[in-house]
């Protein structure tokens, strides 16, 4: 199996561990990954504030690129908010002329064209779409019995295009887990907004969309996610929700490409455990009493 790349900027800054525990893995189960010549910022969450166009032109660029390259294939994308802006510009130029060809005036000035021949995947989805569950158990060698992991999905990779789950009931990273030898917390929180930049712009509103996410998984021994934003908004803010709530919240939040390579016996090195921001020794405790070795 063989991908085109896409790291987006999140990856390459505070999302670092995710960018490299998803090529360690991946890797480990033969799967070939082509970074996208010169990509740029797919717009994020920023460009349709400033403009309609740009907020096409900007992922629409990269989906260009990666048409004109040698033996092009699908693409993949491990953050949510590029996944979706990818998505849309694949999904709206199928029915809309007119914006494919502003687009393209826009491209060509860059001698690109954009045609839309191309599918953009996000990692989940080539995760439980492609990737056989059994090809993931057979290269378990630490499988994590005893540990409860509640899947954390949010909402950009499932809305508003149900490609590969239902939005409003995940479950496509149950059998993952439960390949690794762990069980999957019982919730139903698993595709409620985590507040977005919310924490940013309306503190008390995104705050307290983060507590009721951390509240109800405090069952669990670790939340697992596939977006950088969901991630860092339920790490990074546990603090911030605990004096809003006037607990302690300390719950480990890790990618699921981390916690898929420590059961697959890959290094902390590898998967960049030191790169979170709560890991506390309890869990790694528990997690490494989990790891039965095969």
């Amino acid at each position: 199996m063989k991908y085109i790349y896409y790291p987006g900027c999140s990856l390459e800054g505070t999302a670092a561990e995710y960018n490299l525990s998803t090529m360690a893995v991946l890797d480990a189960l033969g799967v070939e990954l082509v970074e996208l010549d010169d990509w740029t910022c797919c717009g994020a969450t920023a460009a349709e504030g400033t403009s309609h166009l740009l907020s096409f032109a900007l992922p629409a660029r990269n989906i260009a690129i990666a048409e004109k390259m040698k033996n092009k294939c699908d693409i993949l994308v491990p953050c949510s908010a590029c996944y979706l802006n990818l998505k849309r510009v694949e999904r709206e130029i199928r029915v809309d002329p007119a914006l494919l060809k502003k687009i393209n005036q826009v491209l060509a000035t860059e001698e690109l064209v954009l045609k839309g021949d191309i599918k953009t995947r996000h990692l989940l989805d080539v995760l439980v779409s492609d990737i056989p569950v059994e090809n993931i158990r057979a290269k378990v060698t630490r499988p994590f019995e005893n540990l409860s992991i509640a899947p954390y999905y949010g909402c950009q990779c499932l809305r508003p295009y149900a490609v590969f789950d239902d939005p409003e009931s995940p479950r496509s990273m149950e059998p993952i887990i439960t390949a690794l030898g762990a069980s999957v917390y019982d919730w139903d929180m698993g595709g409620k907004c985590c507040g977005a930049s919310l924490v940013s712009t309306a503190p008390d509103a995104g705050i307290e969309l983060v507590a009721a996410l951390l509240d109800a998984a405090q069952g669990a021994d670790a939340v697992v996610t596939v977006c950088p934003m969901c991630q860092m908004n339920l790490e990074a803010y546990q603090k911030r929700a605990s004096k809003k709530r006037h607990t302690h919240y300390e719950v480990p939040v890790l990618y699921l490409p981390q916690l898929m390579g420590l059961a697959m016996g890959l290094s902390d090195e590898q998967v960049r455990l030191d790169l979170n921001l709560c890991v506390p020794n309890s869990f790694k405790h528990k997690a490494l009493l989990a790891a039965q070795p095969l």
